[in-house]
């Protein structure tokens, strides 16, 4: 399990969310305007809130917690469960009237008739939490009409807030952050299904992946960060598993779509996603092209 770190969650995070490139007000009509949409606000209640479920979270990492079963073999915890509600309680008592889509609620279909919607994963990466492992995060989104307007990935066991509001640029830690250049494919610097990956593989050689990091929206954010060319999500992701990472990877000069270059929608009926792909632009129209002349059976 490792040696645990001493954290102190009030020193740790200096992030300030910048007021860059257009006044505040600018960015808030570009994205539809007042209305019930409060950027400024929701930008401060989102990083105050997942930074306080974050230590919530810490405080009972490595401790011993009740813990079951999802469905077929999703794991969940008290500590879920709890990140959940903390979350819950802070952002609906400002926002009563956005949608709330969280992989630890009960789906409500109000949410479809809703132009605001938060999206949370309290725990992502729920298996490794309970293992002791630090790749898990706390992610959560603001969406609007299907795509995420802002989104904070906070990973509180290895001292890391990614944060991103569209049009903005994504930061981490409050230094900015941007995906890798170029379209070279070193698979030592991918992460995903290794059958899926090695499908770019024209060598023949044997190929070795990054590490498996267990949470996805972390996966992602690595790309964004430019520590990883390109992470893979091999299906049967859910919008509270991508939403906030993936606005991290476009705003830090990435991409990420279905493997066909379609386009992310968030919010729908369904919230279950095929084979995604994220990379910087440019490799990953060169990802994206070479599974279009061969795609996955």
């Amino acid at each position: 399990m490792g040696t645990s770190k001493t954290h102190n969650s009030s020193a740790v995070f200096p992030l300030e969310v910048p007021e860059r490139n257009l006044p505040l007000v600018t960015k808030e009509r570009q994205l539809g305007g007042a209305g019930s949409g409060n950027l400024a606000r929701d930008t401060a209640l989102l990083v105050e809130t997942v930074r306080e479920a974050g230590a919530l979270a810490l405080s009972l990492f490595r401790t011993e917690l009740k813990n079951w079963t999802k469905g077929t073999s999703s794991p969940v915890s008290e500590a879920d469960i709890a990140v959940n509600e903390l979350i819950s309680k802070r952002l609906r008592s400002v926002t009563p009237d956005y949608g709330w889509l969280s992989e630890e609620s009960t789906d409500e279909v109000q949410r479809l008739g809703k132009p605001w919607v938060w999206i949370v994963d309290p725990i992502d990466g729920t298996r490794g939490y309970l293992a002791g492992r630090e790749d898990w995060c706390v992610s959560v989104a603001l969406v609007k009409d299907a795509q995420p307007v802002l989104g904070a990935v906070f990973a509180p066991a290895s001292e890391e807030f990614f944060f991103a509001r569209r049009g903005d640029g994504s930061r981490l830690n409050d230094a900015v952050i941007r995906a890798a250049s170029g379209t070279g494919l070193d698979f030592s610097r991918m992460a995903g299904p290794k059958p899926l990956v090695e499908r770019l593989n024209r060598s023949g050689q044997e190929i070795s992946l990054h590490p498996r990091i267990g949470s996805l929206a972390l996966r992602l954010c690595r790309v964004a960060e430019g520590r990883l060319d390109a992470a893979f999500a091999g299906g049967q992701s859910r919008d509270w598993d991508l939403a906030a990472a993936n606005l991290i990877v476009q705003e830090a000069n990435g991409s990420m779509t279905a493997l066909s270059g379609d386009a992310i929608l968030y919010n729908r009926r369904e919230v279950t996603h095929g084979i995604l792909v994220a990379a910087g632009r440019d490799r990953h129209a060169r990802i994206v092209e070479q599974f279009r002349n061969s795609p996955p059976p």
